[in-house]
């Protein structure tokens, strides 16, 4: 049995738990503006779909294209009269800036969907904090010193959980695995992501589910981890040591990259720089630089849950 399994299981329930709560139970910011009354519109609510943002210009097309596969569909919703997308920092618009663009017309209320893989730093402080939810001191000083600005709606503000409240993450990987995979039992599996600090536990659990998932459907003996983001340095060392793991015990590995959307940063150079450093990577490593975008499921899933919110607020 793989090593991360015998993780502690009781954390992240824990932690998730606690961000339900933040959502669901505290999910509304606080009106600190005039009051929506002095604005007369028909607009009802606004979905946000929201990222933390790349300076790869292909990534956040990707969102783009996600907000205009969708928009028609939403709007088709009783209540849902617009649809924005928005990213924390390293590209435009801002949170701030579409937050602001939703009371200049009036909206009601606002959804925020935040297409993130699972809790972070991000989803449990800075977002909640940068529309209004929080106040949490540590994340108003990172953002002030990030520049990125804060702004709390006059519209009621709703947050919804992240993808990995969903199976999404297991059929999208599923998927990509196939589609390299051509001797499952002679394979090993290599997740790659980002990756958390605070929230390894959480991450690790997330990364043991999707693993497991995969190896069960495909026949794939096993699998392992790596992380590219913070935790790892952006160095592709920890890429290289999980395929050296995987080739431990089989002839190739499948590394797929659990990513959002697409960053030449880490598809191409840390991950794929991670790969390229493995002896006989080309026939020992099957590797396709994507991404969890595109992705029609995705795309039900931001539906599905835009809905979900516009029934329980117009009831």
């Amino acid at each position: 049995m793989n090593n991360n399994e015998q993780r502690n299981q009781t954390a992240r329930p824990q932690v998730l738990a606690l961000l339900l709560a933040l959502l669901f139970l505290g999910g509304c910011s606080e009106n600190k503006n005039p009051p929506l009354s002095e604005t007369k519109s028909d607009n009802d609510i606004g979905i946000l779909l929201l990222n933390h943002g790349s300076r790869s210009e292909r990534w956040r097309q990707n969102l783009l294209d996600l907000e205009r596969n969708v928009t028609d569909r939403l709007l088709a919703i009783e209540g849902i009269d617009g649809v924005r997308t928005a990213f924390m920092e390293h590209a435009t618009p801002s949170i701030a800036d579409a937050l602001e663009s939703f009371d200049r017309e009036g909206y009601r209320h606002i959804v925020v969907i935040p297409v993130f893989l699972t809790i972070g730093t991000h989803m449990f402080d800075d977002i909640p904090t940068i529309i209004g939810m929080k106040d949490n001191p540590e994340s108003i000083e990172h953002l002030k010193l990030e520049g990125i600005e804060r702004y709390t709606p006059q519209a009621e503000t709703h947050l919804a959980p992240s993808l990995d409240f969903s199976d999404l993450l297991k059929h999208n990987t599923l998927r990509r695995t196939n589609a390299l995979s051509e001797n499952p039992e002679q394979e090993g599996l290599v997740l790659v992501g980002y990756g958390s600090t605070r929230f390894d536990d959480q991450w690790s659990e997330l990364f043991d589910e999707v693993g497991s998932y995969v190896c069960r459907e495909t026949g794939i003996p096993d699998y392992t981890t790596a992380w590219c983001g913070h935790i790892a340095h952006y160095s592709p060392d920890s890429t290289t040591a999980a395929i050296n793991r995987a080739l431990e015990t089989s002839r190739q590995a499948i590394v797929i990259p659990l990513l959002v959307s697409h960053s030449e940063q880490f598809q191409i150079e840390i991950i794929g720089g991670g790969v390229s450093a493995v002896e006989n990577h080309r026939e020992r490593v099957r590797y396709k630089p994507d991404a969890i975008l595109p992705d029609p499921k995705l795309e039900e899933w931001v539906i599905e849950t835009a809905g979900t919110y516009a029934r329980n607020i117009e009831q």
